[in-house]
């Protein structure tokens, strides 16, 4: 009977302590819900008023140096119907997808390399912060004269702005690393990869995340320097064009449009980091 007893508490213990634990995940995910409820009403205030202000402040000055939200939504909507504003957006896009996408591979890489050998690091560190201090607008009139005025000098230049912030965060990261862990993990005869594989890549990825997003801002930002000093083409032009008409409306809807993609393609990243490595997160939902 006592035996029976004991089993029988045990189990009821045991199903306590699962329902403990179920309802405290249904806590959290209530108070994230609500947190994320919160921060969208509140970005949509900000928001709304940010717009506020700017018809109200846009509608007492000259149009002709300056526009309105509701001026520009209808050049906007004219620029999309008519395939103006694609035309010009489509291949600088395409420069932004192939200079990040090189410097997100070539920057990782020499960032890991340089950050774990270092004989590497004493020999070629040098050149990056070099390169680095350089200012890269400086460099562009040289990527022109050697790659010429289409899209390969266009790549590179955004492969330039974008190169920096993945290498240099990259080999942070690495350096961060926690020794003791890796003298850990070498007392457990763990093998170079399985150090790659278990501890360094893992503490490093919201370092290279976090380059990634400095990445993407400074790619636009060559993509139009790429525009306005390479060929009559790509949103860069476009902005340049439509100022020097004066139509500053059409002006503002390509400015609009690279606000938005930057933040859209944060946003993929942060998702991305999120679906990668949860554990990023542990300090903000603490």
């Amino acid at each position: 009977m006592s035996v029976q007893t004991d089993t029988g508490s045990v189990a009821a213990i045991a199903r306590t302590e699962v329902e403990d634990r179920q309802r405290a995940k249904q806590v959290a995910a209530n108070r994230r819900r609500r947190q994320l409820l919160v921060n969208i009403a509140i970005r949509l205030i900000s928001v709304i008023s940010a717009l506020a202000l700017w018809q109200f402040v846009g509608s007492r000055i000259d149009p002709t140096l300056f526009t309105t939200p509701t001026a520009m939504f209808k050049a906007g909507v004219t620029m999309i119907a008519d395939g103006e504003l694609w035309s010009y957006m489509a291949p600088s896009l395409l420069v932004l997808a192939i200079g990040l996408s090189m410097a997100a591979v070539v920057g990782i890489a020499i960032g890991l390399v340089l950050a774990r050998f270092w004989v590497l690091d004493i020999g070629l560190g040098v050149y990056i912060t070099f390169l680095y201090s350089i200012p890269s607008v400086a460099l562009v009139p040289l990527i022109v004269l050697w790659a010429g005025f289409e899209i390969p000098a266009k790549v590179i230049i955004c492969f330039m702005f974008a190169f920096f912030p993945m290498a240099i965060n990259t080999y942070q990261g690495v350096k961060n690393v926690d020794s003791k862990l890796l003298e850990v993990g070498r007392s457990f005869r763990c093998s170079e990869g399985q150090l790659w594989r278990n501890i360094v890549l893992p503490a490093a990825l919201p370092f290279i995340v976090t380059g990634l997003r400095l990445a993407v801002g400074r790619g636009l930002i060559g993509m139009v320097l790429a525009d306005l000093y390479t060929a009559i083409s790509g949103v860069g032009y476009l902005i340049v064009r439509s100022a020097s008409t004066y139509q500053v409306d059409k002006m503002f809807v390509p400015i609009m449009a690279l606000g938005l993609l930057g933040v859209t393609l944060t946003a993929c990243v942060r998702f991305i980091e999120v679906r990668v490595a949860p554990w990023t997160l542990a300090g903000e939902q603490d």
